[in-house]
């Protein structure tokens, strides 16, 4: 009976072939040194192959190297390459070096010159690639088809297309592999326009297009915004005519193309034509129906659920990616309570440790405000990357949790962690609703060093961030500081200028956007409505009103609606203002209402508000904000028993007031207030330091309605009193002193605030939560229209 291996070498062979790590090959290549001290060439490559496969074998492989007798290109190849995949890319230039300069033979060879400029586009180092490129020119090796296609891989990774291109134009041979990595390469780079032509010119050249050429052209036409089908169906056509359209891989990679062009229905005519479709298929189609470039709405995002469904029935094993997509779907659609048992299935699956599914469920759980659920998640997480922590944050500031959106940003920064743009943008955005000015532009700073203050998104947060601060001079400064702007900046600057008072700047800026050829949407005239009512231009803005339908096609909501029927009552015509309302389609809301309710107090119409006020109580019995417009209302008319029966039905139905609170942001931090706030270290300074000032205010007339004198003291100590008194202790007489507050001002602390800008000779700015007031020198930037 023969052996079972004719020889020593092949017995070893079948030994280093089945080490599955390098503690393995060590235990071989020791018996090898005993028992064969004279080994073969041949199983010495084997044995150094064989450390190579595994990582943290290198150190071994080197020794190896180091002690062998004889070596040839095999020998260095070997370590080259292992060093080139492990990332180690100065230890395989050292090797191929090394090997070039061993007078051993053919030291090199052009697997040599592969293996070192795989190891120059992994580690993008182009300077190092160029070396070699001189050096396969020396030695005549870059002539061969195998090393000029390793060079314009290595030129297209790097980034250098112009290169990359010359040894594609000079190469004397060409093969599937050339055009492939030139194509692939042009796509990287995002030059779209470029890797169309080479791919019409493979076209023309008569080369067999095979998946990864075709990939590369479908993911091109993905990532292009041009939002046309031509050339997408175009490349879908070459797909079939190469008869490669029962490839897996080039399907999902088609109904991922027709997804992100928003074409939904040629991506699910794609989907079903598949006779076998494979989870991977499913997959791309899951994430199609919850493409932002999709008008994602219930329908939709529940076609994406059924697709789930079908995944379970079919018996296959949904994914990472299936449930990531799921999950987005259901945040999409608002389907949480089924996201809620997508959970569970989560668990079962035991894929709660990766990461996107990580932040998918605390999206959810945020979206559904579930926010203790959203940490709960976050706290389970094994591991926090970029994503977790800005679905955290931006969680945070979704549910008006500010403080805890900055907090948990310091701690992403302490953890070493670099926030990209959509994580800045979360923070700014946390500051701007805050008012913190001082902290919003430290993220300003940081974003600028960080090189996001190039993109419109982060010039776009500034310019919100700097007007809900009270600077509108930055927020505008900053607008005119972009390289370029969308309808979003031109928006926010609008909006800026309405909030702020400067109504006639607002319109202004519209007419230079109009005319920047920038078409405006229904934020853009939400910001300019807003201006007309803020500024009292009647004609104005029921002109804007009609045309945004007519000219731009866009239906009023709710809040232009509500625009309009402010800008009416303000302006007293209040019948006008309550035909709009009964027009309206939102004549069963009680936000539109309200407005007319304020405008009714403001008019004295108690008649009309009476009416008004019942009928919003009919509509949203538990809202604060109707009983204590009607209350007020009362109290100016010198009707104090009425008022006196609306806040007792308040306490009957168990309507509580939101009580006001005031901020200021100092050096030392932030500071808060409510009415008749004793609880801060100064209070003791800011009581003395406000009566003060009210003491030098002559002639201070409060309201002709007589006011019981708790209430008259009630009125002097205002949470945006104290805050201003603070600010006043604090600040230097060159600072504006800048205070938030979360309910409208009263007319007591809108007349003390005039009189103390002059009387101290200070710029108070004051943000409720309707708009800007900028006092100085006894006046406001209101005009008293308010």
């Amino acid at each position: 009976m023969p052996p079972p291996f004719p020889s020593p070498d092949a017995f070893y062979l079948h030994l280093l072939r089945a080490c599955a790590s390098p503690r393995h090959a060590a235990a071989v290549h020791s018996h090898i040194v005993r028992a064969h001290p004279a080994a073969s060439l041949f199983l010495r490559n084997t044995l150094l192959a064989a450390y190579c496969r595994h990582r943290g074998g290198g150190g071994h492989a080197r020794r190896l190297l180091d002690e062998m007798p004889r070596r040839n290109a095999v020998s260095y190849n070997l370590l080259i390459d292992a060093y080139a995949r492990q990332g180690l890319a100065p230890l395989s230039l050292r090797t191929f070096d090394r090997a070039r300069r061993a007078g051993e033979g053919p030291g090199v060879d052009r697997f040599s010159y592969a293996a070192a400029l795989a190891a120059c586009s992994r580690a993008g180092d182009v300077t190092a690639g160029k070396a070699l490129h001189a050096l396969a020119v020396l030695d005549g090796n870059s002539r061969g088809v195998f090393v000029s296609n390793s060079l314009i891989s290595m030129y297209a990774k790097c980034g250098d297309m112009g290169e990359a291109r010359r040894v594609f134009d000079f190469a004397d041979e060409r093969d599937d592999v050339s055009w492939n990595s030139l194509i692939s390469g042009y796509v990287r780079a995002g030059a779209h326009g470029e890797m169309m032509k080479v791919f019409a010119m493979m076209r023309r050249c008569g080369i067999g297009l095979n998946s990864f050429a075709l990939g590369s052209v479908i993911k091109c036409c993905s990532g292009h915004g041009d939002g046309t089908l031509g050339i997408a169906e175009a490349v879908h056509g070459c797909v079939v005519k190469a008869g490669l359209d029962s490839d897996v891989f080039l399907v999902s990679a088609m109904i991922d193309m027709y997804a992100k062009k928003g074409a939904l229905v040629e991506a699910v005519a794609l989907f079903r034509s598949v006779e076998e479709p494979n989870v991977v298929v499913f997959n791309t189609m899951i994430s199609g129906f919850c493409r932002a470039e999709t008008a994602v709405g219930k329908e939709v995002a529940g076609e994406a659920l059924d697709l789930f469904s079908e995944v379970q029935s079919r018996g296959m094993q949904p994914t990472e990616f299936t449930f990531s997509s799921a999950l987005r779907a259901c945040n999409l659609a608002g389907y949480f309570e089924f996201g809620k048992q997508l959970h569970g299935q989560v668990i079962k699956h035991s894929f709660q440790r990766d990461d996107f599914i990580g932040s998918a469920l605390i999206d959810l759980y945020f979206n559904s405000g579930c926010t203790e659920d959203g940490f709960r998640c976050f706290r389970s997480s094994p591991k926090h990357d970029i994503v977790t922590w800005t679905a955290m944050i931006s969680g945070c500031v979704q549910n008006e949790l500010f403080e805890k959106a900055l907090s948990l940003f310091h701690e992403f920064l302490v953890a070493g962690l670099k926030p990209d743009l959509f994580t800045i943008s979360s923070v700014m955005n946390a500051c701007a609703s805050l008012a913190f000015a001082r902290a919003g532009e430290q993220i300003h700073c940081f974003a600028t060093k960080s090189g996001f203050d190039r993109f419109i998104a982060m010039g776009n947060s500034c310019i919100h961030m700097y007007a809900r601060s009270g600077d509108v001079d930055s927020a505008t400064r900053r607008f005119w500081e972009m390289d370029s702007q969308d309808v979003i900046s031109w928006s926010a600057l609008i909006s800026s200028h309405a909030q702020h008072g400067g109504a006639r700047d607002a319109l202004q800026f519209f007419d230079e956007m109009v005319d920047a050829k920038v078409v405006p949407n229904e934020i853009t005239f939400l910001g300019v409505l807003t201006a007309c009512s803020h500024g009292g231009l009647v004609d104005e803005g029921l002109r804007y009103y009609e045309i945004m339908n007519k000219e731009y096609g866009l239906d009023p909501t709710i809040r232009h609606c509500t625009c309009v029927v402010d800008l009416l009552g303000r302006a007293g015509r209040l019948a006008d203002a309550e035909n709009i309302i009964s027009k309206s389609i939102f004549h069963a809301d009680p936000v539109v209402w309200r407005s007319l309710l304020a405008s009714c107090r403001i008019h004295g119409d108690l008649e009309r508000g009476q009416l008004v006020a019942s009928k919003i109580m009919e509509l949203e019995p538990t809202s604060s904000a109707s009983y204590v417009i009607l209350y007020n209302m009362y109290l100016d008319a010198g009707e104090l028993s009425l008022a006196s029966k609306t806040r007792d039905l308040m306490k009957q139905r168990g309507v509580k007031k939101e009580p006001g609170l005031s901020w200021i942001e100092l050096k030392c931090g932030v500071h808060s207030f409510v009415a008749g706030d004793k609880s801060h270290p100064e209070s003791n300074a800011i009581y003395t330091k406000l009566q003060d000032m009210l003491s030098r205010i002559d002639g201070l007339a409060l309201t002709d309605t007589e006011i019981s004198k708790r209430e008259q003291n009630l009125m002097n100590c205002h949470s945006e009193k104290l805050a201003v008194a603070l600010g006043m202790i604090h600040l230097p007489q060159s600072a504006p002193i800048r205070v938030m507050k979360n309910l409208r001002v009263c007319r007591d602390c809108h007349l003390t605030m005039k009189l103390i800008s002059k009387s101290e000779n200070r710029e108070i700015i004051l943000r409720d939560p309707i708009r800007f007031h900028h006092f100085r020198d006894g006046s406001c930037s209101c005009a008293d229209y308010w």
